[in-house]
């Protein structure tokens, strides 16, 4: 059994959308990175009484995408990208949870766009914090890089230089803040 990092309490934590943020970047053209975010929409972190017994759950909303620019932002809810109609929710349900004495590693199970993979999360935890109104908070960070072919995002136009527009890894980071339930 692996215990829980200090300060953080068994308890059942609902993610608090206002304050988190899903953000990704990917390479275009080869030379820059577009960057953007998605809205977190709803998620369950289930802190049991030892990283084993512990869950965490997550769904993100493929339509709420901003990059900056509205004409790109429509061409990712389309058809050639997200198919954010049709598969607006993305989500993600842990498969367990370890600690190897440094690092915490979130195992799961994430969906884009209809496509499941299993995935790692490094994960961070940030720390507990009551804020103002009395709500008991834990925050924790994660970054990771997937291949977006994965997930059936193959869109592309070649280059007259050579390459393509759209990078095939995606990075993709998570600050997360959550509120422990009564």
């Amino acid at each position: 059994m692996t215990a829980l990092p200090a300060g953080l309490t068994a308890g059942t934590y609902a993610i608090d959308a206002a304050h988190s943020t899903a953000s990704f970047s990917v390479r275009h053209a080869g030379i820059a990175k577009v960057r953007g975010t998605i809205a977190i929409t709803a998620g369950t972190i289930v802190v049991g009484d030892d990283l084993e017994s512990s869950s965490v759950t997550a769904e993100l909303d493929a339509a709420s995408v901003s990059t900056g620019d509205e004409n790109r932002d429509g061409h990712l809810k389309s058809a050639d990208f997200w198919h954010a109609e049709e598969k607006p929710v993305w989500s993600f349900a842990s498969k367990g949870i370890s600690f190897d004495g440094d690092d915490y590693t979130i195992h799961g199970a994430l969906t884009i766009n209809g496509v499941t993979n299993d995935i790692e999360l490094p994960t961070e935890f940030a720390g507990t914090a009551t804020d103002p109104f009395g709500n008991a908070r834990a925050g924790f960070e994660t970054e990771l890089e997937i291949s977006r072919k994965d997930y059936g995002l193959t869109w592309n136009a070649a280059l007259e230089t050579g390459g393509v527009l759209v990078g095939d890894k995606v990075k993709i980071a998570l600050d997360v803040s959550a509120i422990k339930q009564a």
